[in-house]
């Protein structure tokens, strides 16, 4: 022991050759590393420098992390500088017994990259022991009648050191009967022998004391002695013998307790008690696995055997008869090898996550197997349970290197439970299992997905601002922020600088806001296109397109087209001729409703009526109709209140009044009208002042025209032509025309003559020659009147013909919806204030020419002085003809160009008499 230190330093120097073989022979890691040290070493000494052994640099140990796998803790590695320390104490007879080699293997594990280094470590003895007997002393009982050269076997000693260091010999100390020879068994072991020189005889000496020492060739030698007290006793002619010297049986290790193992036989040629013989162990106090029956020398198992701790048994048994003699023989038993150990897995480095990403061979583990049976009983091989994406590569002997073998997806199998199963190749094989759990980290390889792929919502209208008006919701497999998914508005019909007026999305939740009320009159639908987005790197994205369609309310009343209010407020009034039959169209009420569907849909219904039974209302079209003929007793104006109904929950209304007179000409109804006159608004002054102004300019025009045609008829001389302008025939009715009938019609002045007949017609008259200027052409009173009305003898009690057919309206002429197809060709109605103020312009401008008197008639029949003004190409027949729309209250007439459709020109005039040839043209 006290040569450690140098040992030590031989210890160190024994590796140098080492690295160069290892150097030769890499990269084959197989091979280990092999060192040779003596035992007994203190810790912390340096068996050798193994980082610079297997070829590392003191730079790489940080990353590298070499350390020992052993299971027992004999040697560590130096963080530092990578050498190879002694841990724990090192006994040789501890750790290896009688084996004449004492080696210690264990695995050096390398990580980044992983492996296995194998180290073998061999520990050389050292004279640490003495030899030892059993006893202190022995006493043997030895017949005078013995004669020399009998042989005595003595107690052996024993030394827990091998080769030169264990047990070499006996030695006797110096007399004259007796010697001492050494015998070797067959496993090598030495016992000594007492050889009898000479007779004894008990009346010389009846004892003899002798020292027996054991001796080992260790340097230094270690010895020890033991006292043997020989007693010569009388004659017992013969000793025991056994029928072997040498026993040697098998025994399986899995034998039960109690089994038989061998009975030895002995026989004794003396009679009585000297032939009786007893069986012994001559060291019992180590048999601690047999039982042996003194009386039959049968060997029977006390304990269980195991192959692995000791694999053979050599015992030492004595036969002693009743005289004393004795005699020994030796039984060897060997324990045979039973497959009754199960082979072992170990991790000896384990992956903590593995990226689903991983490529093939990804290193994931590191392992080996073991299996303390010997032969093909402690042969080993290693698989994988199940179908999974990891396969067993073999690294060197016994280890085994664990890697992906396949492709990993977390999101189908978060996590793998892989089963290793080490089988032997004994009969029949053993095996075991070790499973671990191998957790699969996330990696952002999964895009949001909708649940949907395409929403569509439906919004009421008047939705109150920042209400929830739909939810989007996208899923991601992922973990962690790779699955956090974010909401955002990407793209929309709508113009970019109006969308976050309309709709925002939560970022979170997805949910979609209304950033105001929709109008569905004004916005009927939208699509956003809306996008999900991770917080992986790289981010993944997912779009969907929303469609939002703003549903109706009842939020708008209908609202009355026809009839409509006039200027200052008052309800217009409509014509009905008193022989009107039942089912005669009187007007329409036209309405409309910004509304769509359900609410908009109108009904119609009178809520007051002058006489109840008199007039029907269609319920959704809205015509007046007369219900009945006017009888003598009805009122000649009748008021009629209608409502107009949505079909919206609640419904709106809206009312309208009607103002409906009875009548068979305009002048029943003039006069009426004039009481009701009320004053205007400014505009409809302005328009009163334009209708004098161009009232006063057709008078003059016409003027002219009366002077020219009355200097014509007093030149043709004939009588009957003045018969209409006779002073007894004029009437002293003043027709008054209203100022405004409507807003945006033009006020027209209308000249009635009523001829002999008694049918009312409109006359232009066209005269061919100059009149002179002082020429009166008035009759009778000149209170006024342009147009004196010339009646038959008896006027008073004359009544007037029915309507003539080319003045009565037809049904598209009428007002409201029903009017407004115009199937006359020659022109339509202004319908706006624009094209209103354009015939008024021209309208004067032709009444211009004639009062300063620079065209009699405007620059040429047919042109209204427009040719002139506009160019020669520009006359009459660019004007459109809208007298078919000129509209008579009271009446049943539309002043139509009936000539001019029938001949396709003017009336010709020359001898003064005006046929009627149809209705003439007006200005």
């Amino acid at each position: 022991m006290g040569s450690g230190s140098g040992d030590r330093g031989w210890a160190e120097r024994r590796p140098v050759l080492f690295p160069f073989l290892l150097s030769l022979l890499c990269p084959a890691l197989s091979e280990p590393v092999r060192y040779r040290i003596p035992e007994e070493m203190p810790q912390g000494s340096v068996v050798g420098n193994l980082a610079k052994d297997l070829g590392l640099s003191v730079r790489e140990l940080p990353t590298r992390k070499l350390r020992v796998s052993s299971e027992k803790p004999y040697f560590t590695v130096s963080a530092e500088r990578g050498e190879l320390l002694v841990s724990s104490r090192l006994d040789r007879e501890q750790i290896c017994g009688k084996k004449a080699v004492c080696a210690v293997e264990f695995e050096a594990v390398a990580e980044n990259p992983s492996n296995f280094y194998h180290v073998n470590v061999e520990i050389e003895d050292i004279n640490d022991h003495s030899p030892k007997f059993m006893h202190s002393s022995f006493e043997l009982q030895i017949s005078e009648s013995t004669k020399p050269e009998a042989r005595f076997i003595l107690g052996s000693a024993h030394d827990a050191d091998i080769g030169t260091n264990s047990l070499q010999s006996y030695q006797l100390s110096p007399n004259d009967h007796f010697l001492l020879v050494n015998k070797e068994k067959l496993d090598g072991s030495k016992y000594p022998e007492l050889v009898l020189k000479m007779p004894l005889d008990r009346e010389e000496q009846k004892s003899y004391h002798l020292t027996l020492t054991a001796l080992d060739h260790g340097d230094p030698p270690l010895s020890s002695t033991a006292q043997i007290h020989i007693l010569v006793t009388d004659a017992n002619d013969n000793p025991p013998v056994f029928s072997q010297e040498l026993y040697r049986v098998g025994l399986p290790e899995n034998v039960f307790i109690g089994t038989t193992v061998l009975r030895v036989i002995a026989t004794d040629q003396d009679e009585g008690v000297n032939a009786e013989i007893t069986f012994s162990f001559t060291e019992a106090g180590q048999i601690n696995q047999f039982d042996l029956n003194s009386t039959t020398g049968e060997i029977t198992t006390r304990n269980t055997l195991d192959f692995e701790e000791v694999k053979e048994y050599s015992i030492v048994l004595e036969a002693r008869d009743g005289g004393g003699m004795i005699a020994q023989c030796t039984v060897e038993i060997e324990v045979l090898d039973v497959n009754d150990n199960n082979p072992e897995v170990i991790f000896q480095s384990l992956t903590d996550l593995i990226m689903e990403d991983a490529k093939l061979g990804t290193y994931i583990a590191l392992l080996k197997v073991r299996d303390k049976d010997s032969g093909d009983n402690g042969e080993v091989t290693c698989k994988l349970e199940g179908d999974v994406p990891f396969k067993l590569l073999i690294s060197s002997r016994n280890t085994y290197k664990l890697v992906t073998d396949g492709v990993l997806d977390r999101e189908q199998t978060p996590e793998y439970n892989v089963t290793v199963t080490a089988t032997d190749r004994g009969k029949p094989p053993l095996s075991s299992s070790t499973t671990i759990t191998l957790h699969i980290a996330d990696v952002n390889d999964n895009a949001p997905v909708f649940q949907q792929s395409a929403y569509l919502v439906h919004v009421p209208e008047n939705n109150p601002p920042g209400a929830s008006i739909a939810q989007v919701s996208a899923s991601d497999p992922d973990l962690g922020p790779n699955g956090h998914v974010f909401y955002s508005i990407v793209a929309s019909d709508l113009e970019p600088r109006a969308l976050s007026s309309y709709v925002s999305v939560s970022a979170q939740s997805g949910v979609v806001f209304a950033q105001r009320a929709f109008d569905h009159e004004q916005l009927r639908a939208f699509e956003l296109t809306l996008q999900a987005r991770d917080q992986g790197s790289p981010a993944l994205s997912a779009n969907v397109s929303l469609r939002v369609l703003v549903g109706d309310r009842n939020d708008n009343a209908p609202r009355v087209l026809y009839p409509a209010l006039g200027p200052d407020g008052s309800a217009l009034f409509d014509t009905v001729p008193r022989a009107a039959q039942p089912g005669y169209l009187v007007t329409k009420v036209v309405a409309v409703d910004a509304d769509s569907g359900h609410n908009a849909w109108l009904s119609y219904h009178v809520l007051q009526a002058s006489e109840p039974g008199l007039f029907s209302l269609g319920l959704r079209t809205g015509e007046v109709r007369t219900a009945r003929v006017l009888g003598e007793r009805d009122a000649a104006r009748q008021r009629l209140l209608v409502a107009v109904r949505d079909g919206g929950k609640p419904p709106l209304s809206a009312t309208a009044t009607l103002l409906l007179v009875f009548a068979d000409s305009l002048q029943e109804v003039l006069p009426d009208l004039s009481d009701r006159l009320t004053p205007s608004d400014p505009q409809a002054e302005l328009q009163f002042y334009l209708v004098v102004a161009l009232a006063l300019i057709s008078v003059l025009f016409l003027l002219a025209v009366i002077l020219a045609v009355a200097l014509r008829l007093r030149r043709s001389s004939n009588p009957t032509t003045w018969g209409c302008f006779q002073p007894g025939l004029c009437t002293k009715t003043r027709p008054v025309v209203p100022p405004n009938y409507s807003e945006g019609t033009l006020p027209y002045s209308y000249n009635l003559c009523v001829a002999q007949g008694g049918k009312t017609e409109f006359n232009f008259l066209k005269c061919n020659e100059q009149l002179n200027s002082g020429q009166d052409l008035l009759c009778g009173d000149s209170s006024g009147a342009l147009f004196p009305l010339c009646n038959s003898s008896d006027s008073t009690s004359h009544q007037q013909a029915p309507p003539n057919t080319d003045w009565r309206f037809s049904q598209a002429q009428r007002p409201g919806t029903s009017g407004s197809q115009n199937g006359d060709e020659t022109g339509t109605w202004p319908n706006n204030q624009f094209d209103t103020e354009m015939l008024q312009a021209m309208i004067l401008a032709s009444a211009s020419e004639a009062a300063d008197g620079s065209s009699t008639l405007g620059g040429g029949a047919g042109t209204m002085g427009l040719s002139a003004r506009y160019g020669p190409q520009f006359t009459l027949q660019h004007v459109p003809d809208y007298r078919q729309n000129v509209y008579i209250p009271g009446s049943n007439a539309t002043l139509t160009n009936a000539a001019g459709k029938r001949d396709g020109k003017a009336p010709a005039g020359g001898n003064g008499n005006k046929k009627k040839s149809g209705k003439k043209e007006k200005k």
